[in-house]
């Protein structure tokens, strides 16, 4: 049995989804907050109750007992936690429930894993840790201990509780760096989402640092993949670590750290030119100054991905973002 926290998000819905598909027994727990519309997430819910093997528990992950009831009575074999306080700007207006979420509630999380054995801990990470770095791509051999927002510090800091665990209770856990993931039944708060709201509106989009900003935009499917084909391969002591010439993304410990992007920069302003053409309307920009918090640029390295997987993400940029558009349309029938 597969446990996935934060089912009824964006990304967790879509590796519960792929799971049940491959037909795994999956349990979701979330919290259903309402961090952004509670709707979504009940929708996004809604349809995987309807699959067999599916079975939804509503948990906080900060609340100790709970999470200590749900550890002991189920034992899952995996654990894919994915449930966190997500956002680079709230975190720096609501500093509190980023460490209630993203720190108490993993160590409660590694603690289910330790007490029940779990034969693999996957966690999501963020390309926000990378902070500071301008050396492109970004890659998990580099430094990052200089974040720029307390988002990015909480997922240094599950990255570094994670490998306490393993290195003191031989549990394999492999961190995730994910990089600005988009797609259908995505993030309202996330740009690309409240983008297409305002253009199909008439209304004007905030494009911060006036436009000069690219990202890694990844497509939800290519996480998925990666999700699904790291749980089954547990993380496994590395035998020529060197502790003189430390390697931050592996261990003497199984643990192990992989980035997931499109491994290709897209210009922010480029971005909202191929979804205007799929949404056949034109944005109204209201160019801004940067915002706290915000980095310039992220391009993933994903050559260790490639290496011990097989797999990088592919999904072209043009075709992702008709993807979302067509479902963006539907669900709210713009």
């Amino acid at each position: 049995m597969i446990l996935v926290t934060g089912a009824a998000g964006f990304i967790g819905f879509h590796v519960a989804q792929r799971l049940l598909k491959d037909g795994h027994e999956v349990h979701g727990i979330d919290n259903l907050n309402a961090y952004y519309d509670p709707a979504l997430k009940a929708s996004r819910l809604q349809i995987l109750k309807r699959c067999p093997g599916f079975t939804f528990l509503q948990i906080n992950i900060s609340d100790r007992a709970s999470m200590e009831s749900y550890f002991l009575s189920n034992r899952p074999q995996y654990v894919i936690h994915l449930a966190a306080q997500a956002g680079v700007r709230h975190s720096i207006s609501n500093p509190h429930e980023y460490i209630d979420s993203n720190i108490t509630g993993f160590l409660h999380v590694l603690e289910g894993c330790r007490h029940s054995k779990v034969s693999h801990l996957v966690y999501s990470s963020s390309s926000s840790v990378y902070g500071l770095n301008s050396s492109m791509p970004l890659s998990t051999e580099q430094s990052v201990d200089h974040p720029v927002s307390l988002y990015g510090a909480t997922k240094k800091a599950n990255e570094l509780m994670a490998h306490s665990y393993s290195h003191l209770y031989r549990i394999p856990t492999t961190g995730l760096r994910f990089f600005t993931v988009y797609g259908p039944w995505g993030r309202p708060d996330m740009a690309y989402f409240s983008f297409t709201k305002a253009i199909l509106e008439g209304k004007p989009i905030d494009v911060f640092n006036n436009g000069k900003m690219e990202r890694d935009f990844t497509y939800i499917d290519d996480i998925v993949e990666g999700v699904v084909r790291i749980m089954v391969h547990p993380a496994s002591p590395d035998s020529n670590w060197d502790p003189q010439a430390t390697d931050p993304a592996s261990s003497i410990a199984p643990y192990r750290l992989y980035n997931i992007g499109n491994h290709t920069a897209v210009p922010l302003l480029k971005f909202i030119e191929i979804l205007e053409e799929c949404l056949g309307s034109k944005a109204i920009k209201r160019l801004l100054p940067a915002q706290p918090g915000d980095v310039l640029t992220t391009t993933a390295d994903v050559s260790e991905l490639l290496r011990d997987f097989g797999f990088e993400p592919r999904t072209p940029i043009e075709i992702g973002i008709r993807q979302f558009a067509e479902w963006y349309r539907a669900y709210y029938k713009r």
